[in-house]
């Protein structure tokens, strides 16, 4: 895929984070690691140990099982089990990851909006075009190693600050037929690209809001122009 067609900087991430690699966590098995690379904990079970993840991999019958560092956030909601909790700690290391992205992006997109608000259809379309190769010399390199999650998380966070989804980001700079034909590629990754940000009836989107207002409250993370003025009714 040339990253260099996408259309701009939100979507270059977005185009990364589908098409791009898929995540590491739980897809290869422990056998396959190189042995020199595996620890043993106080109990004599070997495990892989990801520092970029800061997890632990073990192999218990034939089935991969993942540790997560523990992490002390605010607001945390009700967990039903472990795999939810481990989940949740995991969704909080991809947004450290994309969080800066995001926001760089966000001003990005609200830049070429305010630009584009007196032009006509032709010089839309060259500014898009500029823009976008523009961008993408720019970011290409840092952003090709972004993961599936990593651009889901990227495309929630811009429906949240946006109100508007993937798919009317790309018709709203592109036109429809480029929202169709991104939809279609969506679809076969296994991305709603019309999918809306919400907390209330989106298990992912709930641990999402929960770990926003942790890092915000906390300081992890510094808040977007107008983060507090997302609403969504129940």
């Amino acid at each position: 895929m040339n990253f260099n067609k996408i259309i701009c900087l939100f979507l270059f991430f977005f185009g990364v984070g589908v098409f791009g690699q898929k995540d590491s966590l739980g897809n290869i098995p422990l056998s396959q690691y190189p042995p020199e690379l595996l620890k043993v904990d106080e109990f004599g079970n070997k495990y892989y140990y990801d520092e970029r993840q800061k997890a632990k991999f073990y192999e218990i019958n034939g089935e991969t099982v993942v540790v997560m560092d523990e992490l002390t956030l605010l607001n945390k909601p009700k967990f039903n089990n472990q795999l939810d909790k481990n989940y949740y700690y995991f969704l909080n290391k991809k947004l450290y990851r994309v969080y800066p992205l995001f926001v760089t992006a966000l001003g990005q997109y609200r830049d070429i909006q305010k630009e584009m608000t007196n032009l006509d259809t032709k010089a839309k379309r060259k500014y898009v075009r500029d823009r976008q190769n523009m961008l993408a010399d720019q970011y290409e390199k840092q952003l090709r190693d972004l993961t599936t999650t990593e651009g889901q998380v990227f495309a929630k966070l811009m429906n949240r600050a946006t109100g508007q989804n993937v798919y009317e980001i790309i018709k709203e700079l592109r036109g429809g037929w480029s929202a169709f034909w991104w939809n279609v590629k969506g679809k076969m990754a296994d991305i709603d690209l019309k999918d809306q940000y919400n907390p209330h009836v989106n298990r992912t989107d709930e641990f999402l809001e929960s770990l926003l207002q942790s890092n915000w409250n906390s300081g992890f993370l510094q808040p977007y122009p107008g983060a507090y003025q997302f609403k969504v009714g129940k």
